[in-house]
């Protein structure tokens, strides 16, 4: 059974059809009123990028879907989890300093930051969900006490996932430290003959767990907890994983955690996705690079496959910008992912998460 996506493409001429009206308009259409009750707690689960980025949804567009929440009579919040890497959202702290230095402050998106796994990581609530990889999963405690949920998610490239929507939205933004590091337990490796000892890998190694001797690079593997920093700014791509065996694991582990945090929320939680500065890398790196593609549109929906789905069809639909990261496939039409990373099949979320009944990769596309 296919599921309904609505979607607004970002032309406007007039003050009913600019990109704050376009937002207000998709919350009412998804039917997201129907999620919310009067007097609920709804977390509004994003990402607030990391410091140096520029490509999390603004809060502008944030604002929008706190004001429609307010409508109901319900009290929203903005949330996310702590980082497993080092950076500027380590811990809590840190975390709420970075979300204010961008912009999401009471004054601009109207809603209150809290940080949804405490000050270090430590809140932690299992979900049953008994899966092939995991029988529980372990989520941030704030954001399944939560009443409702809406999910906003910047659409765009990821090193070990392919592309991030939804779905890693959920996972690996839902999940504690612990359960980062359950889903991602992998082997990240080195190849000494690329490596050319520049250290940067040390540098942003959360665990201390690199060392550089005799200008090559080695990983203790008992410290490593996989959590991918290092293959994001090795400059030559000298440290990888198993990505024949690892890599498909990897994001059905992802996709477990996902679907654990939409089952604790049943049918209370909707989801809009932001194709715009569709960029190679997460927002959780500290820089954003070139778009790969031009702008496209929003999209939501009460399905978070149904929604990824859509979203990636839009995406590779695209003239592929070249003067981007993207090395090939900058057709109409080509998978622009599988263009900035051949080694990598993001797809595998889209399928595991049919499989497992979290959502349905047949959708009908509701053009708004």
């Amino acid at each position: 059974m296919s599921s309904k996506v609505y979607f607004v493409n970002l032309r406007a001429r007039t003050d009913k059809s600019n990109k704050i009206s376009k937002i207000r308009n998709l919350f009412d259409r998804a039917g997201f009123q129907e999620l919310i009750e009067p007097d609920d707690l709804t977390a509004i689960k994003l990402t607030f990028g990391e410091h140096g980025s520029d490509g999390f949804i603004s809060p502008v567009f944030v604002r929008q879907v706190v004001d429609k929440i307010r409508e109901k009579g319900a009290k929203a919040f903005l949330t996310d989890t702590n980082t497993l890497y080092s950076g500027s959202r380590h811990n809590a702290v840190d975390h709420l300093l970075t979300a204010l230095e961008h912009g999401f402050d009471y004054t601009v998106a109207g809603a209150p930051v809290i940080i949804a796994d405490g000050l270090r990581s430590e809140n932690v609530t299992e979900v049953q969900i008994d899966k092939k990889h995991f029988a529980k999963v372990k989520l941030a405690t704030d954001l399944v006490s939560a009443d409702s949920v809406i999910v906003l998610s910047h659409f765009k490239g990821h090193e070990m996932a392919g592309f991030g929507g939804a779905i890693k939205n959920l996972a690996m933004g839902g999940a504690p430290a612990i359960g980062k590091k359950e889903q991602h337990a992998t082997r990240i490796l080195v190849d000494q003959a690329k490596c050319v000892g520049c250290e940067k890998c040390s540098g942003v190694c959360p665990e201390k767990a690199i060392t550089v001797s005799e200008k090559k690079a080695s990983i203790a593997l008992d410290t490593c907890i996989g959590c991918g920093e290092c293959l994001t700014v090795c400059p030559v791509k000298a440290i990888g994983m198993d990505w024949a065996t690892d890599i498909a694991a990897l994001l059905e582990r992802m996709t477990e955690y996902g679907y654990g945090l939409a089952k604790a929320h049943e049918k209370r939680i909707g989801y809009i996705n932001f194709l715009v500065n569709i960029t190679p890398d997460c927002d959780c790196v500290s820089w954003s690079d070139a778009p790969i593609v031009p702008d496209i549109g929003f999209l939501a929906s009460t399905d978070p496959v149904a929604i990824d789905q859509a979203s990636f069809d839009l995406v590779n639909k695209q003239l592929g910008f070249t003067n981007s990261l993207l090395a090939c496939n900058h057709e109409a039409g080509a998978d622009k992912f599988h263009g900035l990373r051949a080694h990598v099949d993001g797809t595998v979320q889209l399928r595991y998460g049919e499989e497992i009944g979290m959502g349905s990769r047949d959708y009908e596309l509701i053009v708004l």
